[in-house]
């Protein structure tokens, strides 16, 4: 498939640490790409310097033949890219209605997406007059995925939608996930439910150290303990 985002590369310093160190990365258009690795293997920092919050100190970053590195996070973001971060983002004051208004470029939210996006998670709606801080974790994990949602998105990069969330909200962020995939929608998520991961993977990216040291489809990483265990210390299936 052709590809949308490309690193080659990518070098990125916060304060002394040098956390990305050469990250060469290819999202095919369309597909869900799983970012995996250990712990401060650098996947957040990669999101986070796509989406130019942290500058790269070397190499290119390009969506789809534009350069990201000069842009800002507002210009990138107006290319079509969505953000879901790790601390979901949402601000607990606003109610969950003004929460999607912000994340609606132009102000105004269409009224048939908004439905669909109701039909993937029945709770924004019932409590949509609400301020979003008296939602549970999971809920408010719903609405900073809807808010990425709210527009057609060219990329959407999420780290970490399942973190701290009991199986039954994944399950149901699994079923959004792949109601999003079948718009076509190209995705880049971090995520350490392997079980997640499986489910809705078509290619992954596993990072080791501030490089990506593997790259092929999820079916194939699934499929092979050996290479499970070598890449990431232990086994997909001991996660089902």
């Amino acid at each position: 498939m052709a590809e949308l985002l490309r690193l080659e590369g990518v070098h990125t310093h916060i304060g002394q640490y040098h956390i990305l160190q050469g990250v060469d990365l290819v999202v095919p258009e369309g597909e869900l790409t799983m970012l995996l690795g250990r712990n401060g293997a650098g996947k957040t920092t990669t999101l986070r310097t796509i989406m130019g919050m942290w500058r790269a100190s070397a190499g290119e970053l390009g969506l789809a033949g534009t350069d990201l590195r000069p842009l800002a996070t507002p210009d990138i973001a107006r290319l079509g890219v969505g953000y879901v971060p790790e601390n979901m983002g949402v601000f607990a004051a606003l109610t969950v209605r003004e929460n999607m208004l912000l994340a609606a470029r132009d102000g105004a939210m269409d009224e048939s997406r908004l439905e669909w996006i109701f039909s993937l998670f029945p709770a924004l709606k019932k409590f949509w007059g609400l301020p979003a801080g008296n939602l549970s974790g999971g809920q408010k994990q719903m609405l900073s995925i809807a808010r990425a949602m709210i527009e057609p998105r060219r990329l959407i990069l999420i780290d970490e939608p399942s973190k701290g969330l009991a199986p039954a909200i994944v399950d149901a962020l699994i079923e959004a996930m792949r109601e999003l995939k079948r718009t076509a929608t190209t995705i880049l998520m971090v995520e350490q439910n392997f079980r997640m991961a499986q489910a809705l993977g078509d290619g992954v990216a596993v990072m080791d150290d501030g490089r990506v040291v593997h790259a092929g489809r999820m079916a194939e990483l699934a499929a092979d303990p050996a290479l499970q265990a070598r890449l990431l210390g232990l086994s997909l299936g001991a996660h089902q």
